[in-house]
């Protein structure tokens, strides 16, 4: 069961939610996903999407961490394999708040093509 905030009356959700367009686009890419991701498949994700415009690892991980910090998102730490060389990759999904996040960055683009569209 997940609570709903009203970002209307919770000025702290509303300033949490001002998001660089790396966490945005980290957090739409999580947001559409059935399974938690680790951080090279978050890339790839948005480089098939954005191309040229791919985030970069020095901007990726910093992203993540602050919208772990945020509330918006958690992680876990994967098992050890031989593969790797005995390194772990880090696991991300979207929380509810990180849900409820993205819907409303996603509504406020939404009323803004219409308003555009509308005056245009």
């Amino acid at each position: 069961m997940s609570k709903t905030v009203n970002t209307e009356k919770n000025p702290e959700f509303r300033k949490k939610i001002r998001l660089s367009t790396v966490e945005e686009l980290v957090m739409t890419v999580l947001w559409h996903q059935t399974r938690e991701l680790y951080g090279l498949e978050i890339s790839d994700v948005i480089e098939k999407a954005a191309g040229d415009n791919a985030v970069s690892f020095g901007s990726l991980y910093p992203a993540l961490r602050r919208l772990e910090e945020k509330g918006f998102l958690v992680s876990r730490w994967g098992d050890e394999t031989k593969e790797r060389g005995g390194a772990r990759r880090r696991y991300y999904k979207v929380t509810a708040d990180g849900i409820e996040a993205v819907q409303r960055i996603q509504d406020i683009r939404d009323q803004l093509a219409n308003l555009i569209f509308v005056t245009a």
